[in-house]
């Protein structure tokens, strides 16, 4: 049985990690590489760090942010987003440390070049990103560079079809960064139910990740801010969410469980 999946989320903007909220307003939090090594200590099942600049600015990927984490020895899988516009630029983060990557703004605008990533790379280490809401038509995909929502044009699905990606990171752009807030129609709406799902924006509690999780299509649940500021926050909800499709929880020596997260 394939287990489910807890992932830490480190959103870097201008160089920093922050704390995002609807990816409208920022507070800084300190070294991204900090967070990350303090997710891999805690027993994320993977780490994603998304820099959410470097697209709209098209900078390309932060390879130095890249080497610094690879720096650190991880024991975490990673997971990177952010400017990856060719299919070099994803293989030189691959090279460098992600184990995996996440792709957005190519989506809309070049799915040569994902195709491309995933024949060079594997379908399994390439992930699709889609900022979606619930409108009047059904699910729809919200684009951060043209800040426009469009329904998910037929080249996508295809995509899907043609199982080009390993998995599409859901994420709730309206609600991200406010609690309990995650909008489960999504799930519901989205048109593609054979693809493996990772939700994220505004999941912070334990009873709701627990109905996430029971979503046949979820793999796995992403968490940023709500992960931020105890230590064994990961370790409380793996304890509170015991079961066999769930990894077991990390403890690091000298650390206490805490009651409430």
């Amino acid at each position: 049985m394939l287990k489910n999946r807890l992932i830490g989320v480190v959103t870097v903007k201008n160089g920093w990690a922050v704390q995002s909220v609807g990816y409208r307003r920022y507070l800084p939090l300190g070294k991204p590489e900090c967070l990350v090594e303090n997710l891999d200590r805690w027993g994320a099942d993977e780490i994603l760090v998304q820099v959410i600049d470097r697209s709209i600015t098209k900078a390309g990927p932060d390879y130095r942010l890249l080497d610094k984490i690879a720096h650190l020895g991880l024991g975490t899988p990673l997971i990177y987003g952010g400017g990856i516009r060719t299919i070099e630029e994803g293989i030189q983060a691959v090279n460098i440390g992600a184990d995996r990557v996440i792709i957005d703004s190519l989506l809309h605008d070049d799915l040569s070049v994902a195709r491309g990533l995933s024949e060079q790379l594997g379908a399994q280490a390439v992930i699709a990103s889609m900022p979606m809401s619930v409108g009047k038509s059904g699910a729809e995909w919200y684009s951060y560079v043209d800040k426009v929502t469009t329904p998910v044009n037929t080249e996508f699905a295809e995509l899907i079809e043609q199982k080009m990606i390993s998995e599409v990171l859901i994420i709730d752009w309206k609600h991200e960064g406010r609690p309990d807030c995650f909008d489960k129609a999504l799930i519901k709406k989205f048109p593609f139910k054979q693809i493996p799902l990772i939700v994220f924006g505004g999941i912070s509690n334990v009873e709701q990740m627990r109905e996430l999780y029971a979503c046949s299509n979820v793999a796995a649940v992403a968490i940023g801010n709500f992960l931020n500021y105890k230590e064994n926050s990961i370790q409380y909800i793996k304890d509170k969410l015991a079961s066999d499709r769930l990894r077991k929880s990390i403890y690091s020596t000298g650390y206490t469980l805490q009651a409430n997260v």
